[in-house]
This record gives C-alpha cells, sequence and structure tokens, in this order.
C-alpha cells in the first residue's frame, strides 16, 4: 500500500517568497527619494532664473514709480528690486524706525543692532510712498542725534522697489500700538503714520551721500541662499545607498533560502 502524499512537505516556503515585500517597499522609498531629489533641481533652475532677474534689474537705469492705477497688479516675480525713481519731499516728523542688525558681512563700518529709518516721501502729484532710507546704531536712533540727515526740500529718491515683507517665525510680529516694527509692512506702517492712500510697497533708498552720514543707506541685501544642488545630490545619494542595502539585504537573504 502506497504512503499519502506528504501535503506539509508541497507547502514549504518557495525561495524568494519573503522577498517580496521589502522590495516593494525599497522601490517606493527610492521613487521617493528621487521625486524629492529632482524636485530640488526644479528649485535650483527657478532660483538661479531669480537670481538673473534680480542682478539684471538692481543695474537697470531708473524708470519712474509705478503709477496707482498699476499697484494692485505688482507681482514680486515682475517688479520686485525694480530699479525707480521718484521726487517729493521727506516727512521726517513721521518716520518709523524698523528693528533690525546689520551683520558683519555688511559693507562699511557700521554694524550692529540698529533700526531702518522708513520715512514717508510727500509727492505733489500723487500718494505719498514710504523710503527705506538706510540703518542707523541704536544708539543713533534720536532724530535729534542726527539732524544732519534729516534733508529737507525736494529731493529725488532713487531705489529698489520692494513689496512686503513675509511674516515668519523668526521675526516677531509689528506691534504699531508701542511702536515697535521687525518687518517691513507697508500698509501697516502707513496706518500707523496716518498716511491715507500710500503706496503698497517700500522703496529701499540706494547708496549716496547724506549730510552727516546718517542713515547709512544702500543696505538691500541681494544674496538669496542657494542650496538646491546640495539638496539634490544629497537625496540622490540616499537613494543611491538604498538601492546599495537593499540589494545587499535581498542577495543574502536569497542566498539562506529566504530565511529571516
Amino acid at each position: 500500500m502506497s504512503a499519502a502524499p506528504d501535503h506539509a512537505a508541497g507547502r514549504e516556503r518557495r525561495p524568494g517568497r519573503g522577498l517580496v515585500l521589502p522590495a516593494v517597499a525599497a522601490l517606493v522609498a527610492f521613487l521617493i527619494l528621487i521625486g524629492l531629489g529632482t524636485w530640488q533641481l526644479e528649485r535650483l533652475a527657478w532660483k538661479e532664473e531669480l537670481l538673473a532677474r534680480v542682478e539684471a534689474r538692481v543695474h537697470a537705469p531708473p524708470v519712474p514709480v509705478p503709477p496707482p492705477e498699476l499697484w494692485p497688479k505688482l507681482t514680486r516675480e515682475a517688479d520686485e528690486y525694480r530699479r525707480v525713481q521718484v521726487r517729493g519731499t521727506f516727512d521726517h516728523g513721521r518716520e518709523t524706525l524698523v528693528y533690525t542688525v546689520r551683520g558683519e558681512d555688511a559693507a562699511g563700518p557700521v554694524k550692529g543692532q540698529g533700526y531702518l529709518v522708513v520715512t514717508p516721501l510727500l509727492r505733489p502729484d500723487g500718494p505719498p510712498i514710504l523710503v527705506n532710507r538706510g540703518f542707523v546704531p541704536s544708539d543713533r536712533r534720536d532724530p535729534t542725534t542726527r539732524a544732519a540727515g534729516q534733508v529737507t526740500g525736494e529731493v529725488e529718491v532713487v531705489g529698489l522697489l520692494r513689496l512686503p515683507e513675509e511674516a515668519s517665525w523668526f521675526v516677531p510680529a509689528n506691534d504699531p500700538a508701542r511702536g515697535g516694527f521687525f518687518r517691513m509692512d507697508p500698509a501697516g506702517i502707513a496706518a500707523a503714520r496716518g498716511l491715507s492712500g500710500a503706496a503698497p510697497f517700500i522703496i529701499d533708498e540706494v547708496a549716496n551721500a547724506v549730510p552727516g552720514g546718517l542713515p547709512l543707506s544702500g543696505g538691500t541685501r541681494l544674496a538669496f541662499p542657494n542650496r538646491h544642488l546640495e539638496y539634490a545630490l544629497t537625496w540622490y545619494g540616499i537613494a543611491a545607498a538604498l538601492v546599495g542595502v537593499t540589494a545587499a539585504f535581498l542577495w543574502t537573504r536569497r542566498r539562506n533560502g529566504g530565511a529571516g
């Protein structure tokens, strides 16, 4: 009488059966890493285009400031850092101090904590425009300590058009009630100073000879972080390492017959 077939033996684990799930998981992770690296390369192309655009704008001949009917259409892509010019009279009695720190990499001897002096420019032919006249150290925040720089009469301002600074976790919120300003917010500054219909942008005045030397103009930072290539190579490197580790793992498991 023949022996009954051993069905248990027929159900013996097939080699490689336990490798499918790890392989699929590794493939998904690999695709995600490649996607992140490719996204960083796209960001790199965008950042390089931005830098080239800004470089061209800041060295172009100045053009008149956009008229009020165009203000709602201004965008960062098309108008930020445009070199403009405008004439008017400074209203020093309504200047606003915006706290900042002038780093060691800044040009000139004046560094450290201080303020950007934002002064309304009153125009006979249009609404007022806020002008960032430049930096003053903390011990010169009082206008009487820099009276020579409070120029009077009609002036021509040449500078870079700047749209409102975006809010950041690292910068305190402005507190107009207490006179505390930490970022450039033209609408908020204009409201605090009673300037009706003021422009929704600020002009960063280019470097010029101010009587007495303060405010120190021309301090617009044009350095944009650009580490996208580094980030892309990091993601691609992790993806390559994942391939190596996964290949070694699968080969070892398969050589051992799929055993854990």
